[in-house]
């Protein structure tokens, strides 16, 4: 949502807004001349605009209400973001059930840092430029589309990658990896003209969008171009040697060498997505020699393997992984620490999600030496009988060869519980959707105040 406000207010609209609590986000709108209530109330809203709303925002909102009784426009975020991509020229989108910000984030840094001047809306703020939003009206737009509530049908692309598909937001999806491809179906029938759909074939769910296209004519001339980890496929990544500061890989089109590619983003998913950004790039007509140099000068997004708090030789990281897989990703990057404590602080997403997802949380914590799992994050939910973390925990001590154990309370409390365990050397890994992003600030409070007792 902040994303769009940027967008607008640098196009020169009058923006205003609320939220329930103030953010850095917040501020970074109100910089640019947003005016941002705190709290949602009806006099907030002005008596002649277009409302623009997120999937959060329930009727019962005040000032949905109110715009409903005086007949005003009421969007949602999908809408706008659909009506601004229908004004730029070539739209390049990224989408998949996981990878969606790295991804767009990485394409418009290393674009931006080319000079090459693209236009964006991410979910996250990119390194170095301390956005998540820009207008330039050049050529390019780039863009992360969010599947979660079904609206990715509303865009329609020159150019989409599709990361990877697997059962998540079953609150929405109802019948899981089925679900999802057939709004994938209808999402890549709308494509533009001589539309590219960028496939990760080494992924299960998308090879089955793959082989439904390839069974069915696919519309307005739109064409697959696959790739892969050491696959046959249009474009492959080959002889990748993973390095404690930085990782390297070649490329490959259609089995001849293009480049060799370096980055510092951890694991083999940002192999995937670093591959995935190169290509798309590529098959977008962009000169990817101006590119290359700066693959290896991204950090990363906020809230992907971000390093948050760093006291008596202790590193805290925060992320955002809330999906099992995203959960293995991170901790199997976790990996190039070599002889150090890893210690995962879980904090489940959302009681369907843990509901849905079950058996395979009990999976996703192998490569670590510890976990902790903290009270779940309802993000406005109602418990579920039988589904909470304690219950979650005492199963996973049956799982797994890891000392495990459930901390209960706010983050606050967590980390007061947490720090008398750390040892230096220890790397603690926050992960989740929620209020788990304070773990590192929390953590260095209780530090800062030990310092001061002399503790």
């Amino acid at each position: 949502m902040s994303g769009l406000a940027k967008y607008l207010l640098q196009n020169g609209f009058e923006v205003s807004g609320s939220d329930i609590s103030d953010s850095k986000y917040v501020k970074s709108v109100r910089d640019l001349g947003a005016t941002v209530y705190i709290g949602h109330d009806e006099s907030n809203l002005p008596e002649n605009c277009t409302v623009i709303a997120s999937t959060a925002i329930k009727d019962s909102n005040p000032e949905i209400q109110k715009a409903k009784r005086l007949g005003l426009p009421i969007w949602h975020r999908s809408d706008l973001l659909a009506e601004i991509s229908r004004n730029e020229e070539f739209f390049i989108g990224y989408s998949g059930t996981h990878g969606k910000t790295t991804t767009s984030g990485l394409c418009s840094y290393v674009m931006g840092k080319a000079g090459l001047k693209p236009s964006y809306v991410v979910g996250g703020i990119i390194p170095d430029f301390n956005t998540n939003a820009d207008c330039s009206h050049k050529k390019y737009f780039i863009a992360e589309l969010d599947e979660s509530d079904g609206t990715i049908v509303k865009y329609s692309p020159n150019l989409v990658v599709v990361n990877n598909l697997e059962p998540d937001h079953l609150d929405f999806y109802k019948n899981g990896l089925e679900s999802i491809l057939e709004t994938f179906e209808k999402f890549i029938s709308n494509m533009r003209e001589n539309g590219i759909i960028l496939a990760n074939t080494d992924n299960d769910g998308v090879k089955l969008l793959v082989k439904y296209f390839s069974e069915h004519e696919l519309g307005h001339n739109a064409k697959f171009v696959t790739y892969s980890i050491g696959g046959n496929t249009d474009y492959c990544a080959k002889n990748i040697n993973y390095g404690e500061e930085f990782t390297t890989f070649d490329i490959y089109y259609k089995n001849e060498f293009q480049t060799t590619l370096k980055i510092c983003l951890k694991g083999v998913h940002n192999v995937y997505n670093s591959l995935a950004v190169w290509a798309s790039l590529k098959e977008a007509g962009v000169d990817t020699s101006c590119v290359n140099p700066y693959f290896a000068d991204f950090t990363g997004m906020g809230r992907r393997f971000q390093k948050v708090s760093e006291f008596n030789g202790i590193t805290i990281y925060d992320d955002y992984a809330h999906h099992p897989t995203e959960i293995k990703a991170t901790l199997s990057a976790s990996k190039s620490f070599k002889d150090r404590n890893v210690i995962a602080v879980f904090q489940p997403h959302r009681y369907t999600r843990l509901q849905n997802l079950w058996n395979e949380f009990m999976e996703a914590f192998s490569s670590v030496d510890r976990v902790v799992v903290t009270d779940v994050y309802a993000a406005s939910e109602t418990p579920i009988e039988g589904v909470n973390s304690e219950i979650f925990t005492n199963e996973l001590k049956e799982k797994i060869e890891i000392p495990c154990e459930y901390i209960q309370g706010s983050i606050s409390e967590v980390a007061k519980k947490l720090f008398p365990t750390l040892k230096s050397g220890d790397i603690v890994i926050g992960l989740g959707a929620g209020s788990i992003t304070n773990l590192g600030k929390e953590l260095l409070q209780v530090n800062n105040e030990r310092v001061k007792v002399g503790n």
